[in-house]
């Protein structure tokens, strides 16, 4: 049928888009799939051109997983693209589709949490305990995304110069993370007491058989260390592992409040250490920790005081 050149060119031009896309860094595996699912819904009602009402309809049908706002955000990238090869295809506006849930707010850690959190570690099985607490070790004085800690092999590693190298991590980017000597020992200790099958794995953290450890695995075991720990939000929930990374910043952007370093020449330094595209991702963390923002209005208004004079 003729429709079905047009869905096919539909369908090629989705795979130009990705391409694109992913040459410039975004990985976009989640946005393949449902763009895929969109596409697929066109060619199925025999529909050539994008159009905000077949968007919403098709975002907002039956779940998929995501919100609609999420896949509508998505379709509304390819649309644009198309628009660019057809002004025919229609973009869906912005706010279109009302938000349902705001960006958590990130529990942060204490000093008193991570002890009580490494110490359930230890009580594991002898094959997940040095692993699990050096695990969490890692994601507290280092502030790295989980997925980067688990992807880490050992040649990532220079214990020489301390640093560490992140691989292609979110967008794309690599980058150095240099380490406190004191982690780069842990980490040495830690691998030197693994059983020889799983020393000859190249992963950095591995099970006993020497198999990566996988974020499944890890996020089960971190589960019931929340438990076993009695760790919990300010609301009853349980704290996400990826609070430890705002736990750092935060952690990191107090000690230079606290000692009246320059914050506004600093945090570009925090965002390149966090591999965030730019220090506004970054100065978000401020709106999570009460103690943060307070210690910024201090300096603040000392500011206006001393312009005042």
């Amino acid at each position: 049928m003729a429709w079905e050149r047009v869905v096919t060119a539909l369908a090629s031009a989705l795979v130009d888009y990705l391409a694109v896309r992913r040459a410039v860094g975004y990985k976009l595996t989640a946005d393949a799939k449902v763009l895929a699912g969109f596409v697929a819904h066109l060619d199925s009602n025999a529909i050539d051109t994008v159009t905000v009402a077949a968007a919403v309809e098709w975002a907002t049908s039956t779940p998929r997983g995501g919100s609609g706002v999420a896949r509508l955000t998505t379709i509304r990238g390819f649309a644009r693209y198309l628009q660019t090869l057809d002004p025919a295809h229609q973009v869906p506006p912005t706010r279109l589709l009302p938000r349902r849930t705001a960006r958590p707010v990130p529990h942060l850690y204490s000093d008193t949490d991570i002890a009580a959190l490494m110490n359930a570690a230890r009580a594991l099985k002898p094959s997940q305990a040095a692993t699990f607490e050096t695990i969490i070790g890692m994601l507290w004085v280092t502030g790295m995304r989980i997925g980067e800690v688990l992807r880490l092999n050992t040649s990532d590693l220079d214990p020489d110069t301390g640093v560490l190298t992140v691989w292609l991590s979110k967008f794309g980017k690599s980058r150095h993370v240099p380490l406190a000597a004191s982690t780069i020992t842990a980490l040495t200790t830690y691998r030197e007491g693994l059983v020889p099958t799983a020393a000859a794995s190249s992963a950095m953290f591995v099970s006993v058989n020497g198999q990566r450890v996988t974020y499944p695995k890890f996020n089960l075991a971190f589960v019931e260390l929340l438990d076993t720990a009695g760790i919990t939000t300010a609301d009853g929930r349980r704290p996400r592992a990826h609070d430890l990374r705002h736990s750092f910043a935060v952690r990191t952007m107090l000690g230079w409040y606290r000692t009246d370093a320059d914050v506004h020449a600093l945090l570009p330094r925090l965002s390149t250490y966090l591999g965030h595209v730019e220090p506004s991702s970054t100065y978000w963390y401020l709106s999570a920790a009460p103690e943060l923002m307070a210690l910024a209005a201090q300096r603040l208004d000392r500011h206006h005081s001393e312009d005042r004079r």
